[in-house]
């Protein structure tokens, strides 16, 4: 009984299809590893700017591109920046 289930599995496993990935191939590289940024300034609004959405959430590493070092410093200066009003906590309406 232990041989037909392990022939089951085999014979499962190898008729299944593997899914490609759907997006583009090539990951986005990280705009502060690129133009060597040791730390994430919370006063460069500007910067900032670009992982904000519109509706005022911190946008994630798959769609920013931002590597996970400079996307935990990217959150902490969107969360300072917004503490003392440099960016607003909500998008506008």
């Amino acid at each position: 009984m232990a041989e037909k289930k392990s022939d089951r599995d085999r014979t499962s496993s190898s008729s299944r299809k593997r899914n490609a990935p759907a997006g583009p191939g090539r990951r986005k590289s990280c705009f502060f590893c690129k133009s060597k940024v040791t730390e994430v300034d919370y006063k460069n609004v500007n910067e900032l700017r670009r992982y904000v959405s519109e509706k005022g959430k911190i946008r994630n590493r798959r769609i920013s591109g931002a590597c996970r070092r400079h996307q935990r410093q990217v959150a902490v200066a969107v969360k300072r920046a917004r503490e003392i009003a440099l960016l607003p906590y909500v998008g506008d309406k």
